[in-house]
C-alpha cells in the first residue's frame, strides 16, 4: 500500500478484489490462495458469521476443500455434528409419529465409487473460521469492518474505494478484476444494472436460536440433519447445533401478511418451539434471532467487464437441500481457476466469458430443484401454487453430476441436461472427470487429486502415437503449463491403476486415447483413440479451450 501525498488517500493495488466475506467470498480466497494469485478481500461485519446455518456441504464441495487441503479442517470443525443424518418429518417430537424422508445421506456407503470425499454437516458459524484461517495462511490479504463505498471499471480494471468502519480511513484499490460476493441484495450487481429472473420470493422464515436442558431427551437417540415439525399449532424445522442444549428453530414469517419482525418476541417464540416439540413446559431459553428469504432468483448475466458475481449476488435458492451455499462455493472454484489462468499469462481473457455460460445454466437448473425439494419436504411457510414442485428425485445428481454443455470444453452435447436424471461420471466433456484410485511413488492418489493447479492430459503408457510427448512439445510452444501422466503397468508409467482398474474405459476412450482436464476437474476434451497427428490435436482444442487466440502473446 502507498499513501498518495496530494490527497492524503491510501491506495493499494492488487490483481483480485473480492467483496464479501461470507463462505463465498473466504472459499474464492482461499482457491485464489492455492494458485498462487495475490488478492484481497473486504467485508463490512467484523467478523465471521455467528449464526448457525447453511450447515449441508455436499460432496463436490468437499471435494474442492479437500484438494485446496483444508478438508481435515472441516471434518474437525464438524466433528459434534458427525454423527448426525437423515431428514426427518413429524408433527411433534413426543412419541414415534412421523417418518424419515431419507435416514442416511450415503445408505450402504456407495458413494466411495463416485467420489474420495463425503458428504459433511458444518455450520456455517464453524466453516467460515476454518476457510478464514486457510486463506490467510496462504497470503490472502483479509479485511473485515471494511466497507465497499464506490467501484468504477475502465478497459484495463477496476478502481474501487473501501472505507474502514473502524478508523474511518479511505483507501483507493485498483484491482485487475472484481469478484461480488456480497449477498442477495448485491449493490455491486444493482449499480452494474444487472436484473434478475425467475419466481422471486417463496416464503420467509425467522431462525430461533435458543437453548434447553430438555429438548435432547426428548428427541432421545434420533440424530437427524434437520426435523420438520408439522403440527398446525406449532409448525417449524429444528435443527440441532450440539445434540445437547443448543438447537435451531425456523418458524414461518409471513410478511406478506403484516407480520413484523417485531412480533416475534421471546415469548413468541418459547411457547411456538414448544407447541412445535410437544412439551408444553420445554425449558427454552431464546438466545438469538435472524429473519431470512427463501427465493428462487437468478441474475441475467455473472459478468459485467472485469466484474464477476459469485454466490447469492448471482444466484438464490431456497435452502432445501442445501444447493444454494454449495453452488457459490462451486461458482468460485469455476472462476478461481480461469482468473488464474489469465494473469499468469497462460489462457486468454475470453476464457472469462466461460463463467457465465458454464455457472448461469447450472444455477438456474439447481434452484428449480431446490425449489421442487421444498414442495416435497413441506418446507415450513411454503404455500406453493397449484402445479409447483417440478422435476424430483435424488441430489447426487444435482450435487455432483451437473455438466458445462457450453463453455471452455470442446466435444460436449448440447442437447445433455445440465442436471441429467441420473449419475454418470463417464469422461464426457463438460462432466466432472471419473474419480479412480491409482498408484503414484509408492501411495494411493484420486485421479482428483491431480487437479487444481494445471491443465492435466491423461494417456496410456505404451500407447500407439505418443501423446504424453505431444504434450511436452504443445506446452512448450504454447506456453501453457499442462502436466502429462502417463497410466499403466509398463516403466514410463507415472501412474499405474489400483485393483485393476481401467482408466481408459472409465473415461470412455481406448488404450491409444487421451483425456484432457481442467484444473477444476472437468473434462476438456477427449481423444477416444489415436491420432494422425496428436500434436496438431492437442494444440487445437488447448487453444480453443483456453481461448488462446484472445491472449495478447500467443505464439
Amino acid at each position: 500500500m502507498n499513501r498518495s501525498e496530494a490527497t492524503g488517500e491510501n491506495r493499494h493495488r492488487t490483481p483480485v478484489l473480492i467483496v464479501g466475506g461470507s463462505l463465498v467470498g473466504l472459499s474464492t480466497s482461499l482457491f485464489l490462495g492455492r494458485l498462487g494469485v495475490p488478492h484481497t478481500l473486504v467485508e463490512r461485519h467484523a467478523g465471521t458469521s455467528v449464526h448457525p446455518r447453511g450447515r449441508g456441504n455436499n460432496v463436490r464441495t468437499m471435494e474442492v476443500f479437500r484438494s485446496a487441503g483444508v478438508r481435515e479442517r472441516i471434518h474437525e470443525a464438524a466433528k459434534i455434528l458427525s454423527a448426525n443424518n437423515g431428514i426427518l418429518q413429524t408433527p411433534t417430537l413426543v412419541g414415534d409419529a412421523g417418518e424419515w424422508l431419507f435416514r442416511h445421506i450415503d445408505p450402504g456407503g456407495g458413494l466411495a465409487r463416485f467420489s474420495p470425499a463425503e458428504w459433511c454437516l458444518c455450520s456455517q458459524n464453524d466453516l467460515e473460521p476454518v476457510l478464514l484461517r486457510s486463506a490467510r495462511e496462504l497470503g490472502g490479504d483479509l479485511r473485515y469492518s471494511t466497507e465497499l463505498m464506490s467501484f468504477e471499471q475502465d478497459a484495463e480494471g477496476v478502481t474501487a474505494r473501501v472505507k474502514s468502519r473502524e478508523t474511518g480511513e479511505h483507501t483507493t484499490i485498483r484491482a485487475d478484476y472484481l469478484v461480488a460476493a456480497d449477498g442477495p441484495r448485491s449493490p455491486i450487481r444493482e449499480q452494474l444494472g444487472i436484473g434478475q429472473t425467475g419466481p422471486g420470493d417463496l416464503f420467509h422464515n425467522v431462525s430461533i436460536t435458543f437453548e434447553s436442558r430438555d429438548l435432547a431427551a426428548v428427541v432421545g437417540d434420533r440424530r437427524f440433519i434437520v426435523c420438520y415439525l408439522t403440527s398446525p399449532e406449532g409448525d417449524g424445522a429444528l435443527l440441532p447445533v450440539d445434540n445437547a442444549e443448543r438447537w435451531v428453530f425456523h418458524a414461518p414469517w409471513h410478511p406478506e401478511h403484516g407480520e413484523t419482525l417485531e412480533e416475534f418476541t421471546d415469548e413468541r417464540c418459547r411457547e411456538h418451539i414448544r407447541r412445535a416439540v410437544g412439551v408444553p413446559d420445554l425449558h427454552v431459553e431464546i438466545t438469538g434471532r435472524a429473519p431470512w428469504h427463501a427465493a428462487e432468483r437468478i441474475a441475467e448475466r455473472y459478468a459485467d467487464g472485469r466484474v464477476f458475481l459469485a454466490g447469492d449476488s448471482a444466484h438464490e435458492m431456497p435452502p432445501t437441500g442445501a444447493f444454494g451455499s454449495n453452488t457459490g462455493i462451486q461458482d468460485a472454484h469455476n472462476l478461481a481457476w480461469k482468473l488464474s489462468a489469465v494473469l499468469g499469462g497462460w489462457a486468454g481473457p475470453d476464457l472469462l466469458a466461460s463463467y457465465d455460460a458454464e455457472r448461469r445454466p447450472v444455477a438456474e437448473a439447481t434452484s428449480a430443484r431446490a425449489s421442487s425439494r421444498s414442495v416435497e419436504h413441506s418446507h415450513p411457510g411454503y404455500a406453493p401454487g397449484p402445479g409447483a414442485g417440478g422435476k424430483r428425485g435424488g441430489i447426487l445428481n444435482v450435487a455432483l453430476g451437473y455438466r458445462y454443455p457450453q463453455g471452455a470444453v470442446l466435444g460436449a452435447d448440447p442437447a445433455v441436461p445440465v442436471v441429467p436424471d441420473g449419475l454418470r461420471l463417464t469422461g464426457e466433456p463438460g462432466s466432472r472427470a471419473p474419480h479412480l484410485w491409482l498408484n503414484r511413488a509408492g501411495g494411493r492418489i484420486s485421479t482428483l487429486d491431480l487437479y487444481e493447479r494445471h491443465p492435466v492430459l491423461l494417456s496410456s503408457a505404451g500407447a500407439i502415437g505418443s501423446w504424453h510427448t505431444a504434450a511436452a512439445h504443445v506446452a512448450e510452444r504454447l506456453a501453457v503449463p499442462l502436466d502429462s501422466y502417463r497410466i499403466g503397468d509398463g516403466p514410463d508409467a507415472e501412474l499405474s491403476p489400483v485393483d485393476g482398474e481401467n482408466w481408459a474405459e472409465a473415461h470412455g476412450v481406448t488404450a491409444d486415447g487421451a483425456v484432457l482436464v481442467r484444473p477444476d476437474g472437468f473434462v476438456a476434451w477427449r481423444s477416444e483413440g489415436t491420432s494422425e497427428d496428436p500434436e496438431s490435436a492437442l494444440r487445437a482444442a488447448l487453444t480453443a479451450v483456453l481461448g488462446l487466440d484472445s491472449r495478447p502473446d500467443v505464439r
